[in-house]
C-alpha cells in the first residue's frame, strides 16, 4: 500500500491506496478539501458560517447544506435538542475559538428553535437571526466521505482515508484498535471495519481547562460528562460520526438501531456499552444496551 500523509482542516491525514496516487488525484483531494473547508469552517472570517455570524442574513448555500442540515435535524430530534447546529457560539464561550484562546467565559445555551431560525430554500442558506453554526458534529465524516469519493474516481483497489478517528475503509478489511479515552497507550478493543466507516469521538481529545472539551450540551452549553469516548460503523462515515455524536446522550442508541449502525461507547465511571450484534471485540466487558 502507498501511503500519503498531509495536515488538513488541524488534523493530520492519511490516505493509503494500492498504487500511489498520481499528482491530479492529490490536487483533487486537496481541492474538496479546501472548498469544504471554505464552506464550512467557523474558524474563517471569509467563510458563509462567519458571514452569517456577522449578520449577513442569507448567504449562497454552499453544496452539502441539504444533507447537513437534514442529518442535524434527525440527531436534534434524537436528542431531545442536545445536538444543534447552532452550537458554535456555545464553544467560543468556553474557549473553542477561531484564536484557540481556551479562555472561558462560561456555558452558553445555543438557541432550542434552530430549525425555525435557520432556512434553505433557493440555492440560499438563511438565518433568521445572526448566529453561529458548527458542523463539527457531522462535519470532518462528510468530508472523509467526499475525499474518498474523489480518490475512488482517480485509482483502482483498495482505499483507506483516515482523518484523525474518522475513516473509511474501501475494498478491503482492516483492524482498527478502540484507544482508551483514559490512556493512549492501551485499547478497550479492536474492530474489523471492511467496506465501511469508522469514526470515533472523546472527551480527552480537543480538552482544556478544568474539564472542557468540544462535546457540549447545546441545551446547556455545558460539557457533557457521564460518557467519555464513542465509536461507530456505518456505511458512510457521515452516518458513524453522527452516530459517535449521538451516542454521548440519552436517544443516540435509538438512532443508531434505527440507521443500522453499530456502536461502543465508554462511560466516565469505566463502563463499556455496546450495541447488540457488535461486531467488535471488546477487551473491557460490561453489557450490550437495548435500544
Amino acid at each position: 500500500m502507498s501511503v500519503w500523509r498531509f495536515e488538513a482542516i488541524g488534523a493530520p491525514w492519511e490516505i493509503e491506496t494500492s498504487a500511489p496516487l498520481p499528482t491530479a488525484a492529490r490536487s483533487a483531494v486537496e481541492g474538496v478539501i479546501a472548498e469544504f473547508d471554505a464552506a464550512w469552517s467557523r474558524f474563517r472570517d471569509d467563510s458563509p458560517v462567519a458571514a452569517l455570524a456577522r449578520g449577513a442574513g442569507s448567504v449562497p448555500a454552499p453544496p452539502d447544506t441539504a444533507d447537513l442540515f437534514a442529518t442535524y435535524s434527525a440527531l436534534s430530534d434524537a436528542t431531545d435538542g442536545a445536538v444543534n447546529p447552532l452550537v458554535g457560539a456555545s464553544l467560543e464561550s468556553l474557549g473553542y475559538d477561531a484564536s484557540y484562546s481556551f479562555a472561558a467565559s462560561g456555558p452558553v445555551s445555543a438557541p432550542g428553535d434552530w430549525r425555525d431560525r435557520v432556512r434553505f430554500d433557493g440555492g440560499r442558506l438563511t438565518l433568521a437571526e445572526p448566529a453561529l453554526i458548527d458542523v463539527g458534529a457531522i462535519g470532518k465524516g462528510r468530508l472523509v466521505d467526499l475525499v474518498a469519493a474523489m480518490v475512488a474516481q482517480h485509482v483502482r483497489g483498495d482505499v483507506i482515508v483516515d482523518a484523525s478517528g474518522d475513516l473509511a475503509v474501501r475494498g478491503r478489511s482492516v483492524r482498527i484498535g478502540l484507544e482508551h479515552p483514559f490512556d493512549p497507550n492501551r485499547a478497550i478493543g479492536v474492530w474489523t471495519v471492511t467496506d465501511a466507516a469508522l469514526c470515533a469521538s472523546a472527551t480527552n481529545r480537543r480538552a482544556w481547562g478544568d474539564g472542557l472539551h468540544h462535546v457540549l450540551d447545546a441545551r446547556t452549553g455545558e460539557p457533557v460528562r457521564a460518557v467519555t469516548a464513542t465509536w461507530a460503523v456505518a456505511q458512510t462515515a457521515m452516518r458513524a460520526d453522527a452516530i459517535a455524536t449521538a451516542l454521548f446522550f440519552d436517544g443516540g442508541a435509538r438512532l443508531a438501531h434505527e440507521w443500522g449502525v453499530q456502536w461502543v461507547r465508554m462511560l466516565t465511571d469505566g463502563r463499556v456499552e455496546w450495541s447488540p450484534g457488535c461486531g467488535a471485540e471488546v477487551f473491557r466487558t460490561t453489557a450490550s444496551v437495548e435500544p
